[in-house]
């Protein structure tokens, strides 16, 4: 009875230790916007405007005075946040605490929660995207723009297509374009930076929205968002609330670097190193992404690539059915498949579908079928989903009980036969 007792842990003792758990917890809730925590002296909510390297700017408000010009403020991501995997991107909505508004400094205590996400390039909370090519320098390849429009496409957030620099090429190659890109299931764009063409259009469609141009190197991405933010706002449209007008010491709000296109290789250079979102005269904002050549495609995978073409849509959407006979059926001609291959794309399809496989047989081998998260969800007071990082059972757990006692039987057991 006395070894029990002093086995026993004192009740004190536990209650003190929830307290401080309580108090101290290392667990970031997830956050509404429907459902804003109480601020102190020294935090604020903010948007984050850009990304470089291991720092945030962010532009916030004070606590006291909501209403006042933002502010910008250099930030870093609270260690925690990196524990639990909870990635802070470029557009996001979040609690900077720990400010020091003399010199401009805080930290990123926590994230809302996203209503939409890009991964490839990473954006948060985007209400639009603009795929924008350009007729020549570099010159329209089909293969590429279907492959960023299948990757704009996965992302499932409203679409609009571009064609750049229609100054370099003749009315009938623009008709051309135009006609064959609607044969894909697609409305173009026409615009010009240096015409102005085609501007009054882009700026009426994302006026008072979140969007990303997305596109290669060197199709004027830079260019055309310096017109459309220079450009004059048109008469009868309200002037919106810009949350970025006079921002205190905001250097992302001047105009973005330029670059050529290499007369070697015909692409464009990659001038745009980080993402960085800016504000539009008529309200909204765009967000310039360094250029990509080759979209990654992560989240298309075979069964859903079918999705993505709108020449597959409209040929399901043809028949009463609308499905092939098989569930699984892939588009190669299997027996009762609805697509057939007299479209302009097929073969683009079929090439990005051999792609797709290969990755995935790729991951199958290396990772498996199955892999444990690396973080777990835990429900704490209120029902609040908490999330946490998941330990290492190669580091932090220990062998269970029974596991030791067999380990420690088969070593008897192997020095008998050694006595033997």
């Amino acid at each position: 009875n006395v070894k029990r007792q002093h086995q026993q842990p004192q009740k004190n003792l536990l209650r003190a230790r929830d307290a401080v758990r309580k108090q101290i917890s290392s667990l970031a809730p997830a956050l509404t916007l429907d459902d804003k925590p109480p601020l102190t002296e020294n935090q604020a909510f903010g948007t984050v405007a850009a990304s470089q390297a291991n720092f945030m700017r962010v532009v916030v408000n004070s606590a006291e005075d909501s209403q006042s010009p933002g502010v910008e403020i250099l930030c870093v991501v609270k260690a925690v946040l990196k524990k639990i995997k909870r990635r802070v991107l470029v557009g996001d909505k979040v609690v900077v605490g720990s400010i020091d508004w003399a010199d401009r400094r805080g930290m990123i205590e926590n994230v809302f929660q996203r209503k939409s996400e890009i991964l490839d390039p990473p954006v948060a909370n985007v209400d639009s995207m603009v795929v924008l090519f350009s007729f020549e320098q570099p010159k329209l390849e089909p293969f590429t723009l279907t492959r960023f429009l299948v990757e704009a496409e996965s992302s499932g957030i409203e679409l609009f297509l571009a064609l750049n620099k229609a100054e370099l090429v003749d009315k009938l190659t623009v008709d051309e374009w135009r006609s064959r890109l609607r044969s894909w299931g697609y409305e173009s764009i026409v615009c010009s930076v240096d015409t102005k063409q085609g501007l009054d259009s882009l700026q009426f469609n994302l006026r008072d929205r979140t969007a990303v141009i997305v596109g290669p190197s060197g199709v004027g991405k830079s260019s055309l968002i310096n017109a459309l933010r220079g450009s004059k706002i048109d008469e009868g449209v309200q002037e919106y609330d810009n949350w970025f007008d006079s921002i205190l010491g905001s250097k992302w709000a001047e105009e973005q670097r330029i670059g050529e296109v290499s007369k070697r290789s015909g692409r464009g250079k990659h001038t745009t190193r980080n993402v960085s979102l800016l504000p539009l005269p008529g309200g909204g904002y765009l967000a310039d992404t360094p250029g990509l050549n080759q979209p990654s495609l992560l989240k298309v995978t075979k069964r859903s690539l079918g999705q993505y073409f709108p020449e597959i849509r409209k040929a399901l959407k043809g028949h009463g059915a609308g499905k092939c006979s098989f569930k699984n059926c892939l588009h190669l001609g299997e027996p009762g498949c609805l697509v057939k291959g007299d479209w302009e794309r097929y073969p683009f399809y079929l090439q990005l579908l051999d792609e797709i496989k290969i990755r995935e047989e790729f991951q199958l081998r290396t990772i498996g079928t199955k892999r444990e998260s690396d973080v777990r969800m835990k429900v704490g007071e209120m029902g609040i989903q908490q999330a946490e990082p998941r330990l290492e059972p190669k580091k932090h757990r220990r062998q269970s009980r029974k596991k030791v006692n067999q380990s420690l039987l088969d070593d008897l057991d192997d020095d008998d036969d050694d006595d033997d």
